[in-house]
């Protein structure tokens, strides 16, 4: 509790409450991108097969 506390004051939050909820929202955003990039490693050989069969410099 102390340092939710101290993060209040020091963030100028109105409620511990608000704390939390900005903690929350950290934490989905960290879940969000660590999904974002485990769908990434997934695309990403599959795409440079497909960019491999496309135009070669030189036909630019």
């Amino acid at each position: 509790m102390r340092f939710i506390e101290t993060y209040k004051n020091t963030h100028q939050h109105k409620s511990r409450s608000q704390v939390i909820e900005t903690a929350l929202q950290l934490l989905q955003q960290q879940e969000l991108e660590a999904a974002y990039r485990e769908a990434n490693q997934e695309i990403d050989p599959d795409w440079e097969v497909t960019v491999a069969d496309g135009l070669a410099n030189e036909t630019w």
